[in-house]
């Protein structure tokens, strides 16, 4: 079982009631079934997070530091949506043990599916390398991460999975 990003499959689920459909996750899975391939997942929407809201940075740290109580996910007005995302995460934790995935095709650049990078913290753009928060969690149980930049990676792994 693979878990998707759910913005990437055209879903407005994203910080701003937007979404980022990538054509070729979309194509990926045509042929693929919900729930037996694949299972779309959003962790901010499981926490609850409202949408649209101000985007989210990991301010203080990185993503182990925020499942450690030292760094929070919050807004540049300065409103703490640390609860919401570890909420969240552990919701696609869950899925993910439920369902058995082994992988996860996760939105890069997001305080919670970033695979390689995050948002700075700073607020100005700047990328840092670095997991979100469900990113890391899902990491942390086995699966293997890829963004949607990476989806000839993700061919050869689920390839060598079935084998």
């Amino acid at each position: 079982m693979l878990l998707v990003s759910r913005c990437l499959l055209g879903e407005n689920c994203r910080y701003n009631g937007k979404s980022k459909p990538n054509q070729a996750v979309i194509d990926f899975l045509r042929d693929k079934k919900i729930g037996v391939d694949y299972l779309p997942i959003c962790p901010e929407t499981d926490g609850r997070l409202p949408i649209p809201r101000p985007a989210g940075e990991i301010i203080g740290g990185c993503a182990a530091a925020v499942w450690a109580g030292e760094a929070k996910i919050k807004n540049q007005q300065g409103d703490d949506y640390t609860e919401g995302f570890i909420a969240g995460a552990k919701i696609a934790c869950t899925l993910a043990e439920k369902y058995h995935a082994t992988a996860a095709l996760l939105k890069e650049n997001s305080p919670s599916c970033g695979v390689h990078y995050v948002h700075s913290g700073h607020f100005n753009g700047d990328l840092q390398p670095g997991q979100g928060v469900a990113a890391h969690a899902l990491a942390q149980l086995g699966l293997k991460l890829f963004s949607e930049d990476e989806l000839p990676e993700l061919l050869a792994y689920l390839e060598q999975e079935i084998e």
